[in-house]
């Protein structure tokens, strides 16, 4: 499979020359393996995943590592925690040493903890996600961002199919808290039905006939291994009366249509999903623009007890809000805008507020092409490819 080349590639040299370890996080085959590979062809290569190498290394830790040619990567660490504790040990024998180590893994808060616990000031954490349309323009709704079905198209749905079983037999069973995997696999296509909602536990709970903390820890395995995407309500300033449970998404569009049995665009097209799968398709883009640049992962929505909702709320580095509306749809009118424009009338109004409200109407590109423009005062219409665009200038 040919390498196509990724944003986060400068951030990843920068960490190598600054740090003695690098840790690369993000869910399973996103290309974080071979995002090193390309960049580091020299260094030596180790999976945890393959048992004969967990086998080695749990039988003579140090002398596993003794053999090692540095640089080394150590893909799928958090299946052999430990190995923390010992790479600490020897990146203190010589701390100036810097792009030494690459550690790779698709749990996020395990690795995290083991990070704070045994790695702090010694490594830098990068995340990683499936491809961005910013990165290469075969990113599309339903085929998602994943690089091998990017490479394979036709057979998407022999690859994800595969893929959730992979999730479930590895990463799923490895966490050690699902004891029934065929209601776990009925459970994440559940949330899949219930993309872009706003998240009701007891609603999953009660066709798994589960409890609601049960739902509550299958949920933070599916926010753990990055496969969902899980938006808080933004409620700063704005009064009391907000919803304030968060709206729950799955993170890559192309395995939630998989999920939903949409497999061609014409299916997608007449789906009833189309509108919460573009929704989430943005906010995926928006979330991907600020990872991969090394900002803070910070994106909200809005919804009130009086029925006013915006879809994505996104603050602005030194203050202001960019309010973001996602309709897909090519046709886009001002009454589409209004939300929008009362949220911002309403928080212009708040004491202690400062910086603009910035509004953009993002909408399917028409086959005809049409330049952003304004469709309501102070709101601009604009295709997702140039909101892409534009995220890749903020």
């Amino acid at each position: 499979m040919r390498y196509l080349p990724r944003l986060l590639e400068a951030r990843v040299r920068a960490a190598a020359r600054a740090f003695p370890a690098v840790v690369l996080t993000g869910p399973r085959r996103a290309g974080k393996t071979c995002l090193l590979r390309h960049l580091f062809p020299r260094a030596s290569y180790q999976l945890f995943e393959d048992p004969d190498v967990v086998a080695r290394f749990r039988s003579d830790p140090q002398g596993f590592l003794d053999d090692l040619e540095l640089p080394a990567i150590l893909d799928e660490i958090q299946n052999v925690p430990e190995v923390f504790a010992h790479v600490r040990s020897r990146i203190d024998r010589a701390p100036r040493r810097t792009g030494r180590w690459f550690l790779t893994g698709s749990q996020e808060a395990g690795l995290m903890r083991n990070v704070a616990e045994s790695m702090a000031g010694r490594a830098a954490v990068l995340q990683l996600w499936p491809m961005s349309a910013r990165e290469t323009p075969k990113v599309s709704l339903a085929r998602g961002g994943y690089p091998e079905v990017l490479a394979r198209p036709r057979d998407a749905s022999l690859w994800f199919g595969s893929y959730v079983q992979t999730y479930l037999e590895r990463d799923v069973r490895a966490l050690g808290a699902v004891h029934d995997l065929p209601t776990f696999r009925r459970f994440v296509g559940l949330v899949a039905a219930r993309h872009g909602q706003v998240l009701n536990k007891s609603d999953l709970a009660a066709p798994l006939g589960m409890s609601v903390p049960g739902i509550g820890r299958w949920l933070d395995i599916l926010e753990a291994t990055l496969q969902v995407l899980v938006v808080p309500p933004y409620f700063e300033n704005l009064g009391k009366r907000i919803i304030k449970a968060p709206k729950i998404y799955v993170a890559d569009s192309g395995l939630c249509c998989h999920l939903l049995g949409i497999r061609s665009d014409a299916e997608l097209r007449r789906s009833p999903f189309l509108g919460a799968l573009f929704e989430g398709f943005v906010a995926a883009e928006i979330v991907k623009a600020q990872v991969h640049a090394g900002r803070r992962r910070e994106l909200y929505y809005f919804r009130d007890q009086q029925g006013l909702e915006v879809d994505f709320v996104v603050p602005r580095p030194g203050g202001g809000l960019r309010l973001v509306e996602a309709k897909a749809s090519r046709t886009v009118t001002p009454s589409m805008a209004e939300p929008m424009r009362r949220l911002g009338t309403a928080w212009r109004k708040q004491p202690g507020t400062r910086g603009e409200v910035e509004m953009l109407l993002v909408h399917e590109a028409p086959r005809a092409p049409v330049p952003s423009r304004a469709v309501a005062p102070g709101v601009q219409a604009l295709s997702w490819q140039e909101l892409v665009a534009e995220l890749a200038q903020k």
